[in-house]
């Protein structure tokens, strides 16, 4: 039986790569265009199209904060992330106002 596979993404190249999950032991993944650490994204992600400049940027600020796109259950998958610079703005600003933690509201469905 093969390897359940997940996703790993290059943000300088705007690359995404599928291979088998890193067990113990394993060395880091290294892009095959750039030579850089790849970025351990998870199961759950479906990148944007490398032309699409703002899902790119998007995706960016979503991995700084440390969200990833694990799937959770059996039932869907990794959860609501914003697709669009200004949903990112809203929830920037939310968490700035509120004082709660960045990674925490880029992932709230609805803003109070």
């Amino acid at each position: 039986m093969a390897h359940a596979k997940t996703s790993f993404v290059c943000l300088p190249c705007r690359a995404s790569y599928k291979q088998p999950f890193p067990g113990p032991g394993d060395g880091g993944r290294s892009c095959a265009r750039c030579a850089k650490p790849l970025i351990h994204v998870g199961s759950g992600f479906a990148a944007p199209r490398r032309r699409d400049t703002a899902g790119w940027r998007t995706l960016a600020v979503l991995l700084r904060a440390g969200v990833r796109f694990q799937i959770e259950s059996c039932s869907g998958g990794p959860g609501y992330r914003p697709r669009t610079l200004g949903e990112v703005r809203e929830r920037v600003a939310y968490a700035q106002a509120t004082g709660e933690p960045l990674a925490q509201a880029l992932v709230r469905r609805e803003l109070p």
